[in-house]
């Protein structure tokens, strides 16, 4: 395989050509990076149309991607061991939390983030060991990004985490850090999923640690944990979100969610919906972002890590 493409057995989640139009877009529920077709235009309309018959029979391909340049390079049928083992990881969760339609640009920071108040969401009564302070969330979160693969010295965990590798690999990221916070913490963790599935939305970051390029997303995903602080003697329990691909140091998951609406980047970045899931969610398997994969064994998780642990974004 030529140096910096990749392969894989992949579900199709959309095949996106907005009117007008001179590219179109792939999205996979196993990659969060947004994917075009090659400029020539018989290769281009060849894999639309295996990409739109695996979409419409819902049955997994075979895909050879270049990551570097976001574009899918060839499609082909997996072998059946392949479909066995891919068949083996595909654990769903039961029982998913609703989604959320939201308009980034009119929250009101002040409240969206406190929990009881405007985060009702009924996964947060399966768990009531929160962060008792923020000053435990920074250690926590430090802890979690002195793990990254691009950092001198050996990791406290194995494998890595590939923080420096913005592009993809958000779901592998925050499944590990799940893992420590419940783990070697022992505090509730949840995940929060962003999307970019109406109209023409993307996601789109500036990697500002990571060389400053823009990053295009369909989806995004990290841990979410409720902190108990006080202000002016009042005690509130706060969503903060965990995510030091993005930031360095724990943030309110409403500037979670601005960040990734970067116009600078791109004029249609906008955060679709957003939902609240057990940290136990691992990616989605469908574009409406209502159901989801696991990896109770994090076979997937250490493999992606491993697979991107040399990676770098711009």
């Amino acid at each position: 395989m030529p140096r910096g493409m990749e392969t894989g057995v992949l579900t199709v989640a959309a095949v996106r050509k907005p009117t007008g139009a001179k590219i179109t877009k792939v999205l996979f529920h196993e990659r969060e990076q947004i994917f075009t077709l090659p400029s020539r235009s018989s290769t281009a309309r060849a894999l639309a149309r295996q990409l739109r018959a695996a979409l419409d029979k819902k049955v997994p391909i075979k895909a050879t991607l270049d990551p570097r340049r976001g574009l899918v390079r060839r499609i082909d049928a997996p072998t059946e061991r392949e479909l066995r083992k891919f068949e083996r990881l595909r654990i769903s969760l039961e029982k998913p939390q609703k989604t959320v339609r939201v308009n980034v640009k009119t929250i009101d920071p002040i409240t969206f983030n406190i929990v009881g108040r405007y985060l009702k969401f009924p996964i947060f009564k399966l768990c009531k060991k929160v962060i008792p302070t923020y000053k435990t969330a920074k250690k926590i979160f430090d802890y979690c990004a002195k793990q990254s693969c691009h950092l001198p010295g050996p990791p406290n965990i194995t494998p890595c985490i590939p923080f420096q590798y913005v592009i993809d690999g958000c779901y592998a990221r925050a499944h590990k850090m799940r893992k420590i916070i419940e783990e070697k913490y022992g505090y509730c963790c949840e995940k929060v999923f962003s999307f970019a599935n109406q109209n023409n939305d993307d996601l789109a970051v500036q990697a500002n640690k990571w060389g400053g390029c823009c990053v295009f997303w369909w989806y995004h995903v990290a841990p979410l944990v409720r902190v108990r602080i006080k202000i002016f003697g009042i005690k509130l329990e706060l969503a903060l979100v965990i995510d030091p691909s993005m930031f360095d140091k724990p943030v309110l998951l409403s500037t979670w969610l601005a960040a990734q609406e970067n116009t600078a980047c791109a004029s249609n970045a906008k955060v679709s919906i957003y939902s609240i899931q057990p940290g136990s969610a691992y990616w989605p398997t469908n574009f409406a972002g209502t159901t989801f994969g696991t990896d109770p064994n994090y076979v997937s998780t250490d493999a992606t890590c491993i697979a991107y642990k040399n990676l770098t974004t711009c």
